[in-house]
């Protein structure tokens, strides 16, 4: 039954957005798990747009915040305002009190937004004057940022890029796919109007299935084979490797990892991870947690080049004792 709800909320969803299934894919892996979502890619991908649509097809509040340099974390958060009538001060919540926030370019705001929206990934709540607030459940940010345009940005430090369960990097569409965009889009009179389809309460029982989704002691002990083979290249025969990579991940992205092959399992109507699962989503959880040095950039080496070469030399049965 939720998997038919699932698909019903992809094909609304389509109604509007053409291609970018993986996009649509990763958005609803981190509603169904409680991750927050890192999109980013060129102007004019649709990550706004598909953001907006799957909001409309969730019975969920949903607030659109445009980040810009001149934020401030009161923009965000709330603050205090001065009531003259009974002369006291009132709290005024921000827009961050929603079920799903777009945080459109965030990358544009600067370290003190940064942190307040941190706070609110992290802990799911926000601090106003001396009071601390709970966010509503279920609370998602889904982010996006663009690589291109560096002028007036200011990059996310690694810290609050690791508390995204993943970065998506979204591509340009195929032929078809922009052919379909251009008919409908050059149609002034085209509108498309989509459907509610799942409720808070889906949700939560979705998450409750997901959670009782079996992975093997084997696929277990794999994730963590990728996990340390990110730390310590050179004891998995990545001599080659090593030489690019300053930091390995963290153990958030074992246990994302875990998640999101969960998810994935579940959303293909098993009770039980495979493989596949796994590597499925192995480059959205690690591509932002691995940590380059100049070098890599020297020779033009990215993440997701290192993460799929891994994936290539960790065999699922290999057992590696590190101390």
């Amino acid at each position: 039954m939720h998997q038919e709800k699932i698909q019903d909320v992809i094909n609304e969803v389509k109604k509007v957005v053409v291609g970018q299934e993986r996009m649509v894919n990763r958005l609803l892996i981190g509603l169904f798990t409680n991750g927050h979502i890192l999109l980013e890619g060129v102007p004019g991908l649709a990550k706004t747009l598909t953001v907006n649509t799957l909001a409309k097809v969730l019975h969920l509040d949903f607030n659109r915040i445009q980040f810009t340099p001149d934020l401030l974390p009161s923009d965000l958060i709330g603050t205090m305002i001065y009531n003259q009538q009974n002369g006291d001060f009132e709290v005024k919540k921000g827009p961050i009190f929603s079920n799903l926030i777009l945080a459109d370019e965030v990358n544009r705001s600067p370290a003190k937004v940064q942190s307040a929206l941190l706070e609110a990934m992290q802990e799911k709540q926000v601090t106003i004057g001396e009071t601390t607030y709970q966010l509503d459940r279920p609370f998602l940010v889904l982010a996006t940022q663009n690589p291109v345009d560096q002028e007036g940005t200011y990059p996310l430090p690694e810290a609050q890029v690791d508390r995204f369960m993943m970065k998506v990097h979204i591509d340009y569409p195929g032929k078809s796919d922009e052919l379909e965009v251009m008919r409908r889009m050059s149609n002034m009179s085209y509108k498309a109007d989509v459907q509610a389809i799942l409720s808070k309460e889906d949700i939560f029982e979705i998450r409750d299935k997901i959670n009782q989704v079996q992975v093997s002691e084997p696929l277990e002990n794999y994730i963590i084979e990728l996990v340390f083979a990110t730390r310590f290249p050179e004891q998995y025969g990545l001599q080659e490797e090593a030489k690019y990579i300053q930091f390995g991940v963290s153990p958030r992205a074992s246990i994302n990892l875990n998640l999101a092959a969960r998810a994935v399992a579940f959303m293909d109507g098993r009770d039980y991870v495979l493989p596949e699962d796994i590597k499925e989503v192995a480059e959205d959880v690690l591509n932002h947690r691995i940590i380059l040095n100049y070098e890599a950039e020297a020779d033009n080496i990215n993440t997701r080049d290192l993460i799929h070469i891994i994936l290539d030399k960790i065999p699922i049965n290999k057992s590696v004792t590190l101390k």
